[in-house]
């Protein structure tokens, strides 16, 4: 696994990996879709561009040996906590162990920063996804939060609502 820190050259090739593994019909190949849950797209290149250009904020990408992307994840350096959002994993790759990979990397990034918690936010449905945060040490912090009303994240199929799981790193 290769690791580099994204920079506005390769908003392109992530606009197309997180859409691919988050929604519509290439999502369905992999285990993280959310297609069932969300219309519309999981992210654009102008959101893409302000998480890149956030002070603090990285997203930290994964590429085979053969530079192809083949997973992202988002993390924001927020006081002593890292956010760790949009942790992405090409669909024809998942189940592979490279978001495994990458979550452990990101982990390394948020000790090496001075940060002692690493807090997400997951759809309180996605349970499949929360055992798997589980299995690797995130807890469920009893927390509720609401699923923005906006389409640029998409266009909810049912309520949703996000959980809050947090790490001691």
């Amino acid at each position: 696994m290769i690791l580099q820190k994204a920079t506005l050259q390769n908003i392109p090739q992530l606009e197309i990996l997180i859409n691919s593994a988050y929604r519509g019909d290439s999502s369905k190949k992999g285990w993280t879709t959310e297609a069932d849950l969300l219309d519309g797209i999981r992210t654009d290149v102008d959101s893409l561009k302000e998480m890149i250009s956030r002070s603090g904020a990285i997203i930290l990408q994964s590429f085979t040996e053969h530079n192809v992307l083949q997973g992202c994840v988002y993390l924001e350096k927020r006081k002593n906590k890292m956010y760790l959002g949009m942790l992405t994993v090409s669909p024809m790759l998942q189940a592979k162990g490279i978001g495994k990979q990458l979550l452990i990397e990101a982990e390394k990034y948020a000790q090496s920063q001075e940060c002692s918690l690493i807090e997400m936010t997951v759809i309180s449905v996605r349970t499949e996804l929360i055992e798997w945060y589980k299995k690797h040490g995130y807890k469920d912090t009893g927390e509720k939060r609401p699923f923005p009303n906006d389409i640029k994240f998409g266009i909810p199929k049912q309520p949703l609502e996000f959980i809050v799981m947090q790490k001691e790193i």
